[in-house]
């Protein structure tokens, strides 16, 4: 499962990264940070901040999905 996850999560990170600033990469940095933290209080657990950023980058990308189906709401309005 998390070789799926891993494999989506990376696609996410090369197709956004010529678009500047956006909400995968700010995904991929609160996880990074929130796993940084939890993997500390566990002897740092490498899969934990493994796991972290992983999930940072996919609500990342299900918040730029949102914007965009938030745009396109609104020009069908």
């Amino acid at each position: 499962m998390w070789k799926i996850l891993t494999i989506i999560a990376f696609i996410s990170l090369i197709a956004s990264f010529f678009r500047g600033k956006n909400a995968v990469w700010g995904g991929a940095t609160i996880g990074l940070i929130i796993g940084t933290i939890v993997a500390v209080f566990q002897k740092f657990n490498w899969p934990v901040l493994y796991k972290a950023i992983i999930i940072g980058i996919l609500v990342g990308v299900i918040a730029d999905i949102f914007g965009l189906l938030s745009d396109f709401l609104k020009k069908k309005s």
